[in-house]
């Protein structure tokens, strides 16, 4: 979870934080486990453009989403250039890093990659094979944000949101890949700001699945009206949009996972943010998808620890 660092946020997420609680813990049995999955077409590294970090903002009601309202009419997609689909397999899991210390920890170019509050990246990692999005998706998707990803996920999320707006559904990309340096900035901030609540607010640098370049933040034009605030952007209640329900049911037909669903805190270390998808590969999302668990539970329970843990 993180905060974003464009100046029209910072208002109304600092408005709808989310009170302090307990953290409970989790400390899964760990078994060994063969799968990882990989992908080959990442050679070309573009220059990162580091997006600010977001921030949950609550826990949700426990009452249903509303009725959803009329969605709003689709917008054609710009003519894209085919390229083939990234192929996910599942290959036997390296363990050459799991001696070393998490801030020293540079993944392979898989797509399992354990991020999580304890097993953090280094500050020299940098994923291969970033991509602009602009080049991809039109403006009214990526809000002319210089949004990066990696290039296994780009033709998926097209795919998506492609199908997203021929069922009438107007998806925004709000956040992709964020570097190391751009979440220490942010954090810096709320460390400043609120040092009570930074670690709820902020995941600390090293510790962001946006630092693996195959996480997308997803926003929705109905959010404003039912959170009752305009130009909101980042809210528990997304999951009561259209857009959001629309996920929640067919990510994983693409290969995107929620990475924190709700009242899974005690095992992500991270508030629920129903907005926040991970490309994975379409096998292990639809395997977690029919197990209604996440990416991290599945991990800490069934692999190894990929690394010596450092403190935040």
């Amino acid at each position: 979870m993180t905060i974003p660092a464009h100046p029209r946020r910072w208002f109304g997420l600092f408005c709808l934080l989310v009170v302090a609680f307990s953290v409970g813990g989790c400390s899964p049995t760990a078994t060994p486990s063969t799968a990882i999955v990989t992908d080959a077409d990442e050679s070309a590294t573009i220059t990162p453009h580091p997006r600010p970090p977001v921030v949950a903002t609550g826990l949700p009601p426990t009452t249903p989403p509303p009725e959803a309202t009329a969605p709003p009419t689709a917008t054609d997609l710009p003519t894209i250039a085919p390229s083939p689909l990234p192929t996910a397999s599942l290959t036997p899991s390296p363990t050459p890093d799991r001696n070393i210390p998490c801030s020293s920890r540079i993944p392979d170019n898989g797509l399992l990659t354990v991020v999580t509050l304890t097993y953090g990246l280094s500050r020299d990692y940098e994923p291969a094979g970033l991509v602009g999005l602009s080049g991809y998706l039109p403006n009214d998707v990526t809000l002319g944000y210089p949004t990066e990803l990696r290039r296994a996920a780009v033709t998926p999320l097209v795919k998506m949101i492609t199908d997203m707006q021929a069922a009438g559904l107007q998806p925004r990309v709000l956040s992709g890949y964020r570097s190391f340096s751009a979440q220490a900035i942010a954090r810096q901030k709320w460390l400043e700001k609120e040092p009570d609540r930074a670690n709820i607010l902020s995941a600390p640098p090293g510790f962001s699945e946006h630092q693996l370049g195959t996480v997308i933040d997803f926003g929705s034009p109905e959010l404003a009206e039912i959170v009752g605030q305009e130009d909101i952007e980042f809210h528990t209640w997304f999951y009561k949009t259209s857009e959001g329900r629309w996920l929640l049911d067919n990510a994983h037909k693409y290969g995107f996972t929620l990475s924190y669903p709700f009242e899974a805190f005690e095992i992500t270390g991270f508030f629920y943010e129903p907005w926040h998808y991970r490309y994975v590969g379409v096998e292990m999302a639809t395997q977690l998808h029919e197990e209604g668990i996440s990416l991290t539970e599945h991990q800490l329970a069934t692999e190894p620890p990929p690394c010596i843990p450092d403190s935040p």
